[in-house]
């Protein structure tokens, strides 16, 4: 069976709070929807709300008549005598989506009408609608209220109707109340009862069912569902696309969507952009997290017999999966990450590398697949070849007008020295007391640092591992050793305590 799914980004995805999209990022958005992730139908503006909105519209209806969509682009109006209309018409609109109230309770405490009334002039405004070349959608706002508690009022409504020039009827859970059982009795009687119409169902999230509900609804014979991308929408939001296109195709047997799923990520992404609102990393679909694996037990079972994969596949979304590194990485986490980068390594050295990731997550640094190359070469070949000279603490500072300053206490064959020293930076400031504790403390000379790289991994993330490499002079011989850290000064330090027990090795295989 075919489903239609109209995506309402636009309109009702930016009633949340905050959210206001230019026009060029409307038409941006609007082009993806139809032209990449080919949604049947958008819901783009309401009318008569700016002067700024109807630029918007016109700009939107512009590309879609010349894209030949015109009549995938859908505008909500409001019963008021033709303004709306009008102004839909003058934007270059071709379909109207009609408020009309879907509960008596709307009826008589908004409007203020009897029920006959309003349906009346529903009627007057289809017709002048249809007479502007208009096709129409309407809305029964409110139906979920009204099938709870004014079910009469609600087929009495459509009963009137019923034989109007309507495309199709969208039936909203205005404020989000439905349960699943409940949204699926409902659509099931209005199929029961006008079986030959058109019903979708426009679902919100307050207990966070929109896409259970949608689910039900499509099950109950709902021919089409509205969505948001991302999920946004006026209080906890409107159901997601993302989740609802998953949702329909994997369990309604026999169902069929035009929707292109490796699409969906970077519409997620573009909207996000645009509307500022960030979407959590464990968003089903679209979230950073949700398709990275973190326990080791998970990454063993995925590489022997795909213990852990279920039908939403990351490809299927335009993503990959993921094994996550850090404290609960184990070996299987490791080697899949290393399979992606075609690297592979000894027993042994996995072991070593596997230890250093799980240090690192203890502390909380984020690792990525990006960062492990980096950690390979910093395990495997810049290792100190021993701990003659250990840090045993040191402390760092900076404040506004003065110089950073250092205190440093190192352990050398056992014994321990403490010097403090001020810098040029917070590096420059531990170099020196360290310089400070070779002169005054053994009477020996120290390293020149003769030049200081700082790399990280391909990305550009602020979290990223530092890798700090260091180049030093020392009696006629240059030493380099690298660092590596999510802190640019511990790696720097790592690095300076490699090359002194470079030296100290040195100086025992000379005497």
């Amino acid at each position: 069976m075919k489903f239609e799914i109209l995506d309402t980004t636009l309109r009702d995805g930016e009633q949340t709070s905050g959210v206001a999209f230019s026009a060029s990022e409307k038409l941006s958005i609007a082009r993806k929807l139809l032209e990449e992730v080919r949604v049947d139908r958008i819901e783009i503006a309401s009318a008569r709300v700016s002067n700024g909105e109807y630029q918007c519209v016109r700009k939107v209806c512009e590309w879609a008549k010349e894209a030949g969509c015109l009549d995938k682009i859908e505008v909500l109006g409001f019963c008021d005598n033709g303004a709306s209309i009008e102004w839909i018409s003058k934007a270059g609109g071709k379909v109207i989506n009609l408020l009309s109230k879907g509960s008596e309770k709307h009826c008589t405490a908004q409007l203020g009408k009897h029920p006959q009334e309003h349906w009346a002039d529903v009627r007057r405004n289809i017709d002048m609608a249809i007479e502007a070349g208009l096709s129409v959608n309407i809305y029964l706002e409110d139906w979920s209220n009204g099938m709870l508690h004014s079910p009469a009022y609600v087929m009495q409504m459509m009963e009137a109707l019923s034989d109007a020039p309507i495309q199709r009827f969208m039936l909203p859970d205005t404020l989000g109340i439905l349960s699943p059982t409940q949204t699926k009795r409902f659509f099931e009687q209005m199929v029961a009862k006008f079986p030959g119409l058109h019903f979708d169902f426009h679902a919100h999230n307050d207990y966070d069912l929109a896409v259970a509900n949608v689910l039900a609804a499509v099950e109950a014979g709902a021919r089409g569902v509205h969505t948001t991308v991302n999920g946004l929408g006026e209080r906890a939001g409107n159901a997601s696309l993302s989740s609802v296109v998953a949702v329909v195709k994997d369990m309604i047997p026999g169902s069929e969507l035009n929707v292109v799923e490796q699409s969906i990520n970077s519409l997620s992404r573009m909207v996000e952009s645009y509307s500022g609102i960030a979407t959590a990393p464990n968003a089903p679909i679209v979230g950073e997290n949700v398709f990275t694996q973190t326990a080791g037990i998970h990454a063993d079972g995925d590489k022997k017999a795909k213990l852990y994969v279920n039908p939403l596949l990351p490809e299927r979304f335009g993503r990959s999966r993921e094994y996550a590194l850090g404290k609960m990485s184990g070996k299987a986490n490791i080697e899949q990450n290393l399979r992606q980068l075609g690297i592979r390594l000894s027993d042994y050295d996995m072991r070593r590398v596997t230890e250093r990731i799980n240090e690192m997550g203890d502390k909380k640094e984020h690792v990525t697949i990006e960062d492990l190359p980096y950690i390979i070469s910093d395990v495997l070949h810049h290792d100190a070849p021993s701990e003659r000279i250990k840090l045993v603490s040191y402390m760092v500072s900076t404040a506004y007008g003065l110089h950073p300053q250092a205190c440093v206490k190192l352990d050398i064959d056992g014994q321990q020295y403490e010097e403090s020293a001020t810098g040029d930076g917070q590096y420059d400031a531990f170099v020196r007391a360290v310089r400070h504790i070779y002169r005054n403390k053994l009477d020996r000379t120290f390293p020149w640092l003769t030049n200081y790289v700082v790399t990280i991994p391909p990305g550009g993330r602020t979290d990223a591992l530092v890798q700090t490499a260091i180049t030093w002079q020392y009696e006629g011989k240059v030493y380099r050793t690298r660092g590596l850290d999510a802190d640019q000064t511990e790696a720097a330090i790592k690095a300076t305590i490699k090359m002194l027990n470079m030296l100290e090795d040195e100086k025992n295989m000379i005497s």
